[in-house]
C-alpha cells in the first residue's frame, strides 16, 4: 500500500488530486503538503494528514517523507505561465530549485516522483498540430524553460540514480473546484464563471487560437494511472503527451450558448497571453501514452461543458 505526499495540495491540480488519491488509497495514507498561508480547509483538511512542505526547503520535504514513511511524491509546486513571466526568478526557484530538492530526497529515501510538465515545454518551432511525443522543445517562456529543464532533470535522476520519475505534459486544465491561478489557458475556466453569473465574458485570447485542453477529472486520472503503470512497459518517462480536446474561444463560446442562450462574449486580447498561446501546440499526439500505459480520456467538449455548468451553478448558488 502506498504512502503518498502531495506537494502543492491546495493548488488547482493538487486539491482534486489529493482527494482522489485519498479515495483510492485511504485518507490516512495521503499527506497534503502545503505552504504557510495556503493551509488546507474543509474536506481537504478533514480527510487526512497535513504537513508544512515548502519545496524550496529540502529539510521540510525530508521530514515529511520520514515522518509519514512516504514512498511516492506528487510534486505539483509551480508558478503558472503568465505569473512565471512576471516572476521568472521565482518560477525557476520553485520549478527547478524545488525539483532538485524533491529528487534529492527521493534519491536518498527511495521515493517515486511525479512532476507534471506541460504543453508549454514546446515552442513555436515544434509542429502545431498532432505535436509528436519526441520533437524539438524550444520554449520562449520561463514557464516552458522550467518544464523542459524539469523533464531533463527527472530523466537524469532516473538514468543516473534509478529514481522512479514519471510525468505527463498537461494541456490546459479546466476545473470548477479551484479558481484559476494565472495560466494562459485559464480563459477556458473564467468563461464558465461568467456564463453562470450571467455576465458578459471579456476574452483575453483571440478567436481562432486553438489550444490543447483537458477536464480536470481526466488530468487527475492521467497522473494516477501513470504512477500505477507497469514500469516495464514505459519506453518514455518524462514526459508523456496527453490530450483530450482542442478548441478556440469561439467554439467554446458556441458550446456554452447551447446551454446558456443569452450568454455574451467580446474580445480584449492580452498581448502577453496571446504571445504565449501562439507559441503552444494546437493538439498533442498522445499515442505513446495510449500504447505504454493505456491512457484514454473520458470527457469530450460537450460532456465537460455540461458538467462544468451544472457544478458551477451549485457552487455559486445559481441553481
Amino acid at each position: 500500500m502506498k504512502n503518498i505526499l502531495v506537494i502543492g495540495s491546495t493548488g488547482q491540480i493538487g486539491s482534486e488530486l489529493t482527494m482522489e488519491l485519498r479515495r483510492i488509497y485511504s485518507g490516512s495514507r495521503v499527506v497534503a503538503g502545503y505552504i504557510p498561508g495556503a493551509k488546507p480547509v474543509g474536506e481537504l483538511a478533514e480527510s487526512g494528514p497535513m504537513a508544512i512542505v515548502n519545496i524550496t526547503n529540502e529539510q521540510h520535504i525530508a521530514e515529511a517523507v520520514s515522518r509519514y514513511k512516504i514512498d511516492t511524491i506528487y510534486n505539483l509546486a509551480a508558478l503558472l505561465s503568465a505569473v512565471a513571466e512576471a516572476k521568472p526568478l521565482l518560477a525557476w526557484k520553485i520549478g527547478i530549485g524545488g525539483l532538485f530538492n524533491v529528487l534529492e530526497v527521493a534519491r536518498e529515501m527511495n521515493c517515486a516522483v511525479f512532476t507534471p510538465s506541460s504543453i508549454g515545454a514546446f515552442g513555436p518551432d515544434a509542429p502545431k498540430r498532432k505535436t509528436p511525443q519526441d520533437t524539438l522543445r524550444s520554449p520562449r517562456t520561463m514557464y516552458g524553460v522550467t518544464k523542459v529543464t524539469g523533464e531533463l532533470l527527472s530523466d537524469y535522476y532516473y538514468m543516473r540514480y534509478k529514481v522512479d520519475t514519471r510525468s505527463v505534459r498537461f494541456p490546459g486544465l479546466i476545473s470548477y473546484v479551484a479558481p484559476p491561478g494565472g495560466g494562459t489557458t485559464d480563459y477556458a475556466v473564467d468563461i464558465f464563471y461568467a456564463a453562470v453569473r450571467n455576465e458578459k465574458f471579456v476574452c483575453p485570447i483571440a478567436a481562432g487560437t486553438f489550444m490543447d485542453m483537458m477536464y480536470m477529472p481526466d488530468g487527475v486520472k492521467a497522473a494516477i494511472r501513470l504512477m500505477e503503470a507497469d514500469p516495464s512497459r514505459l519506453k518514455h518517462r518524462n514526459a508523456f503527451n496527453v490530450t483530450a480536446m482542442s478548441f478556440d474561444p469561439e467554439i467554446l463560446y458556441s458550446r456554452i450558448r447551447q446551454y446558456v442562450p443569452d450568454f455574451e462574449m467580446e474580445y480584449l486580447v492580452d498581448p502577453l497571453r496571446q504571445e504565449i498561446a501562439d507559441s503552444w501546440p494546437d493538439l498533442l499526439d498522445d499515442s505513446c501514452a495510449r500504447e505504454e500505459w493505456d491512457w484514454m480520456p473520458e470527457y469530450d467538449l460537450d460532456r465537460m461543458t455540461k458538467d462544468m455548468l451544472e457544478n458551477l451553478r451549485i457552487k455559486l448558488n445559481k441553481t
